[in-house]
């Protein structure tokens, strides 16, 4: 292997994989000097990724498969590593054949790959061997035998009614044992999920959750867009992280297309995630208040949350920060007027969030129903993986704004909170304390915007081409990764959402509280429907 294009920071690490897995390494790929692909058997998956664990704290951040049968006449299988302290990814790429279509699971060693394998075998029919839990999971039970994103599968095939028995949960027994179903239709404009609680009185036993109810195929529709247009739909993935994914995708088309943004881009692109880092985590504040009935506050989150908001509109033209994001950089630059209206915003809002936060801090009913709620012990969240707010809560000191510096964050300093009680409380006060970081950060870039274009010209897309986009988002970490096709088009393109991560946390802080305290429990985690279900 050629070591001269990787990264001096993760060179170590590659050269480590040479001489442990050499001889059982088929090939080599470095399209990107912190993006190494290793290709190899299936059968060095677990001792591959056990190792780099081990011996360099990497993490697996997910697997994902490709139809690869067009072009080499097999599946490809990925287990996407991330190597923090080093800035840099590792990819391990093994085939399936299509003769016998199934991989060993892995999931009893790393139960973070829980959802993701099931969701490798509901979408491409790769049988799963050895999985503690292996009945669908993206799909549901009455869906037929499709495999919705094998290339062989049209995206206008239209299915038969679906018949079948529905999802049997798995009952739970005792005496003075019961179970209480919630959802998947919810008195409000959340989308559906099913929660389906046992208790014994108050106290919760066990919480199985059933999501996928509103699957939009996102992942198909990405291989039949031009990828100009294709950033309306990353844009839809989740409603309150238009910007974070449009630009988590604009950057896995950048890469590819070895085209950086403007240094001015890589800037707006900032303080575009910092505020909507802002605004959800504002009325993520106000709502915790709201179900312990602490109204007051709610209301100022609100005001402060619509102040956002509305200079949202003003920089961008859209409240949500639609259609600010494109290939390249971004839709519009900013004037000196826009610029001083950033500067005006962090220093009228700084003072209103302090005082929010003093009146949350100095209600002794509020800290009692938040302190010790909704515990996620630090080993059961590295367990299974959970990234974002509530990692941070419970001990993971990770944000790619610092380990994988994007847009313009290297251009700024950045302290990350992280705590190890796990509670409710922590999982707020994280939020209060990002907010406040995320007003030193854009006051840092408005500060220093550098002159110059905001786009770069991408041009057309090579052909078999692979890379990896990604941002923080306010929830965690999002990532894309692409593979390239013909005619300016995808192949592939697999998207991570960090509630596809966490949402299996809430059935682990919710264990030995009572059913009352689910609602503010589940809100302090804000996972998103719209984000699992792609």
């Amino acid at each position: 292997m050629n070591l001269d294009r990787v990264s001096p920071d993760l060179r170590p690490i590659a050269e480590d994989i040479a001489r442990r897995f050499g001889n059982r390494i088929d090939a080599w790929d470095t399209p990107r000097p912190n993006e190494v692909y290793v290709h190899a058997s299936m059968d060095l998956a677990a001792g591959f990724c056990a190792h780099l664990h081990r011996r360099w704290n990497v993490r697996l951040i997910a697997v994902f498969a490709d139809d690869f049968r067009n072009e080499g006449g097999v599946f490809h299988l990925y287990y996407a590593l991330a190597a923090d302290a080093a800035h840099g990814f590792v990819f391990l790429r093994a085939p399936v054949s299509p003769d016998t279509p199934q991989f060993t699971s892995l999931a009893n060693a790393i139960p973070a790959l829980n959802w993701q394998e099931r969701e490798v075998q509901d979408m491409f029919g790769l049988k799963l061997v050895g999985h503690p839990n292996p009945r669908r999971c993206a799909l549901h039970d009455d869906w037929p035998e499709v495999y919705p994103l094998r290339k062989d599968f049209g995206l206008h095939t239209v299915l038969p009614p679906f018949q079948g028995e529905r999802h049997k949960f798995r009952q739970v027994e005792g005496e003075g044992v019961f179970q209480v179903p919630v959802g998947p239709v919810h008195a409000g404009i959340i989308e559906p999920g099913h929660f389906l609680f046992s208790v014994a009185g108050e106290p919760v036993l066990y919480l199985q959750l059933r999501m996928f109810y509103v699957h939009k195929g996102a992942e198909k529709l990405f291989e039949h867009l031009p990828p100009p247009h294709a950033v309306r739909l990353a844009e839809s993935i989740s409603g309150d992280s238009s910007f974070a994914h449009a630009t988590a995708f604009c950057h896995a088309i950048e890469r590819a297309a070895n085209v950086e943004a403007p240094p001015r881009a890589r800037g707006i692109r900032s303080v575009c995630l910092e505020l909507e880092r802002i605004y959800n985590h504002v009325a993520d504040i106000g709502a915790i208040c709201t179900d312990v009935a602490f109204v007051t506050a709610h209301m100022h989150a609100m005001r402060l949350k619509e102040a956002v908001l509305c200079a949202c509109e003003e920089l961008t033209g859209s409240r949500l920060l639609r259609g600010m994001a494109c290939l390249g950089g971004v839709r519009f630059d900013w004037d000196a007027g826009q610029i001083a209206l950033l500067r005006a915003l962090t220093a009228r809002l700084r003072p209103e969030f302090d005082s929010l936060v003093e009146l949350i801090d100095g209600s002794s009913s509020t800290r009692d129903r938040l302190e010790t709620t909704g515990i996620l012990q630090p080993k059961v969240a590295r367990d299974l993986g959970v990234v974002g707010i509530a990692g941070r809560a419970s001990g993971f000191d990770h944000d790619l704004r610092r380990d994988f510096p994007h847009a313009a964050y290297d251009q700024v300093k950045i302290s990350v909170p992280v705590y190890q009680a796990g509670d409710v409380k922590h999982r707020l006060q994280v939020r209060v304390d990002e907010v406040r970081e995320s007003f030193s950060i854009v006051e840092q870039l408005a500060a220093r915007l550098p002159a110059g274009p905001v786009r770069s010209e991408i041009g057309e897309l090579p052909a078999g081409r692979v890379a990896l986009g990604y941002v923080e988002g306010w929830r965690g970490e999002i990532f894309h990764w692409i593979r390239t096709a013909p005619g300016n088009r995808l192949a592939r393109c697999k998207i991570k959402d960090p509630s596809l991560q966490n949402w299996p946390a809430l059935s682990e802080a919710i264990l030995g509280n009572i059913v009352p305290d689910f609602p503010v429990v589940n809100k302090s985690f804000n996972l998103s429907y719209s984000g699992t279900d792609r």
